[in-house]
């Protein structure tokens, strides 16, 4: 039978206390600001206890968010690679007003708040989808690995709340505007011009052009006289080192450039390579375009040669045909003579 027990809560204000006793389980015990809500709690755990599926709610009730993102950081978020990209979403979190609520009070209504408050500082929409996956992960972790098995996933219950996401960007170069692009380059100096050529040979993404070694260069000569032409990816974006074909075009960017002593291709960073061409887009007086629509465009050019899905993906590292869909547009013009 459970029993109900008005006390004084925080301030002095009248709280009411429930607590379960049954033979064959711990006490259970939970404190509501109004005796119905405690009625209601009771019930449910006098229900799942007949019916010898309750599960204890004690830690998941006693652990705040901002304790348990702590233990994720430490055993989780620590041995990813994006482990520093993610301390940030981790701090916003514990700093929320949901940081100080046990992981079980937190509910779908709450959530959605939450997306509201994110949108209302500015975020976009992929950003708060980054800080709802994070969030979700978590939930999903301590029901499942660290025995709070009693707990539901909040995240899960605002799924038609979130906000949605843009569609990929189909931004391409058009007309005359990459010979303007080279030739803008070429007087701003420095490597930016061999990057922009090298980013559209091989639809690599930045960071990983970025951190391009002489070492992972395969031109080992063949049997039959020819170069293997590949280059290593050790790290990528999503966790699968991959080997990428070079085109002759890229091979010759390679050859004139000059050794560095660290190993190292380029000796730009890859905020530094956004910066460069920022500016070289608006000294060739061009609008719209980032340095990753070049992998875009690359991208769309591998299909234009008639490569099929599965070796796109060889070549850029998507790992699902809706990844290449999203980032690449073929445009319809291209496409009248296969038409026939």
């Amino acid at each position: 039978m459970a029993t109900f027990v008005q006390r004084k809560g925080p301030g002095g204000r009248k709280v009411w206390q429930a607590l379960v006793r049954r033979k064959g389980y711990p006490q259970q015990t939970q404190t509501f600001d109004i005796k119905s809500e405690a009625q209601v709690w009771a019930a449910g755990i006098e229900s799942e206890m007949g019916r010898g599926v309750f599960v204890s709610r004690a830690e998941a009730e006693t652990t705040t968010l901002a304790e348990a993102l702590v233990r994720y950081a430490v055993e989780v978020s620590n041995k990813k690679r994006s482990g520093p990209r993610e301390a940030y979403t981790i701090r916003l979190w514990q700093e929320s007003a949901l940081g100080r609520r046990a992981l079980a009070s937190i509910r779908g209504k709450d959530i959605a708040q939450a997306v509201r408050d994110l949108a209302a500082r500015g975020l976009k929409s992929n950003s708060i989808r980054i800080y709802l996956a994070l969030l979700s992960h978590l939930f999903n972790t301590a029901r499942t690995a660290w025995g709070m098995e009693s707990l539901t996933n909040p995240v899960d219950l605002v799924k038609g709340q979130r906000p949605k996401l843009p569609g990929g960007r189909d931004r391409r170069l058009q007309g005359d505007e990459l010979p303007r692009l080279l030739t803008a380059a070429r007087t701003y100096g420095g490597e930016i011009g061999p990057l922009i050529t090298w980013a559209i040979e091989t639809a690599m993404r930045r960071g990983e052009i970025a951190a391009m070694r002489w070492e992972h260069l395969d031109r080992t000569p063949h049997a039959g006289g020819n170069e293997a032409r590949i280059l290593l990816i050790p790290e990528t974006k999503t966790g699968t080192p991959r080997r990428v074909p070079l085109s002759t075009t890229a091979l010759v960017v390679l050859d004139e450039l000059p050794r560095r002593l660290d190993g190292k291709v380029w000796g730009m960073r890859p905020d530094s390579i956004s910066q460069a061409f920022e500016r070289v887009c608006k000294a060739a007086g061009i609008e719209g375009l980032t340095f990753h629509d070049l992998r875009h465009e690359a991208t769309s050019r591998l299909f234009e040669k008639g490569l099929n899905p599965m070796q796109v993906a060889a070549i850029t590292g998507h790992k699902t045909l809706q990844m290449l869909k999203r980032y690449t547009h073929l445009r319809a013009e291209d496409l009248v003579e296969m038409m026939g």
